[in-house]
């Protein structure tokens, strides 16, 4: 009886610790509760580490992942994985055997907020086999610096000299890549990585090969409103919740994480900061680039005052090679066709969103990609253990979008 009552006891502190109010039209919410449960335990366990001194939190959770997640590269049948380095930066390389001679080229940026994650995963390794193998294309996974280590530009240089050795006349011919028909795509920080290359690149006029298409998956474009609309709908819905995002921006640009409550406050854009033009502000006004769904019942918050300290320590958050979303219009314009996905349930929707509309008002052909039962990352959970529905779901779109248009 006493073993039945302990056992009664520590599955309701269980179910208590997994159990998360989700909105009703999230897609499989206990599997997203199961996930959100096991990613908030190693974090509360990387905090007590940092806390104590015993590593880096972000170097923990890498260390957790490299261990979990982790693969060689392994050839099969169908494609050809080897590692080498692209530009000087460690990169996955994905072959498809048989298919046609000339084959298409994607380069892509793996998310996990600038600081974690890897191309070595096997979620993405898995990814860009599929693409691989279903695209006949030669796959390029690129491993960028990471947070703290390495900070902004790093990262964002380390995704130009692998975009730019991937375009190279050498590279494309070892390949046997078609030069008219290459990709540069990544998902969260790496859509993020991919938007600002696809930008610096297009308008590079040296460049006698360039990207054909852009494909950015659930991208985070910009950090001066945390309060559009999805950031108020989503800040409690996993896997990416609000504060966290603010800490990510922060560890990138190489800034004081105490100034996470200022941005999250939204302080840091408050109406007397000089450095904030209207421009600026232009080009992430959601009350403008929104439709009225996404809108919905949501108001901006503008403060008044503000704390001018934050943009005079990190003026990084106003430079377009770390905020897309704040690129001129006549950037954007030069930039190639796009494909976007969104998820109803992430805080970067509406990143994704204006940068949608603004994409579409400078000319750029633009396919927006939206899941109403999406979460963050669901992409990259298609595959076991979690086998995510929407997440094969777009994972497959995503991959039928490049296949006609690449």
């Amino acid at each position: 009886m006493r073993l039945c009552l302990a056992g009664a006891v520590l599955l309701s502190a269980a179910a208590y610790y997994v159990y998360l109010p989700l909105p009703s039209g999230v897609s499989e919410p206990w599997k997203l509760m199961l996930l959100d449960a096991l990613f908030r335990s190693f974090m509360q366990a990387s905090d007590v580490a940092h806390a104590l001194g015993v590593c880096h939190r972000i170097h923990l959770l890498n260390h957790v992942v490299s261990w979990v997640e982790e693969i060689e590269a392994r050839s099969c049948p169908a494609v050809h994985v080897t590692d080498i380095a692209l530009g000087g930066v460690p990169t996955r390389v994905f072959q498809p055997k048989g298919g046609k001679e000339l084959k298409r080229g994607v380069i892509y940026f793996h998310g996990g907020g600038w600081a974690l994650c890897s191309g070595r995963m096997r979620s993405y390794d898995l990814l860009c086999r599929k693409m691989a193998e279903d695209l006949d294309s030669v796959v390029m996974s690129v491993d960028y610096r990471l947070a703290p280590d390495a900070v902004f530009p790093a990262q964002y240089h380390d995704a130009l000299a692998a975009s730019r050795a991937f375009l190279s006349a050498e590279l494309l011919e070892h390949y046997s890549i078609d030069p008219e028909r290459v990709c540069v795509s990544g998902d969260s920080a790496g859509g993020n990585l991919a938007a600002a290359v696809a930008q610096e690149l297009s308008s590079d006029n040296a460049l006698t090969v360039n990207f054909k298409l852009q494909a950015l998956i659930y991208p985070v474009l910009q950090a001066l409103d945390f309060y559009t609309p999805s950031y108020q709908q989503n800040r409690d819905v996993p896997i990416l919740y609000r504060p966290i995002m603010a800490r990510y921006w922060l560890q990138y640009l190489g800034a004081d994480t105490s100034l996470e409550p200022l941005l999250l406050a939204n302080n840091h854009s408050s109406l007397d900061q000089p450095a904030l033009s209207s421009s600026i502000r232009s080009k992430l006004d959601w009350t403008a680039l929104l439709p009225a769904e996404r809108r919905k019942h949501f108001q901006p918050v503008v403060r008044e005052t503000g704390s001018p300290r934050v943009m005079g320590e990190v003026p990084q958050l106003i430079d377009v090679r770390a905020a897309p979303l704040l690129a001129e219009q006549g950037v954007l314009g030069r930039t190639p066709k796009a494909y976007v996905m969104t998820c109803e349930f992430d805080v970067l929707r509406d990143d994704g969103l204006m940068y949608v509309r603004r994409l579409q008002d400078a000319g750029v052909t633009v396919t927006s990609d939206h899941y109403e039962d999406g979460f963050h990352g669901c992409m990259v959970f298609a595959y076991l253990p979690m086998m995510s529905k929407v997440g094969w779901r777009s994972m497959n779109n995503y991959i039928h979008w490049l296949d006609q248009n690449l």
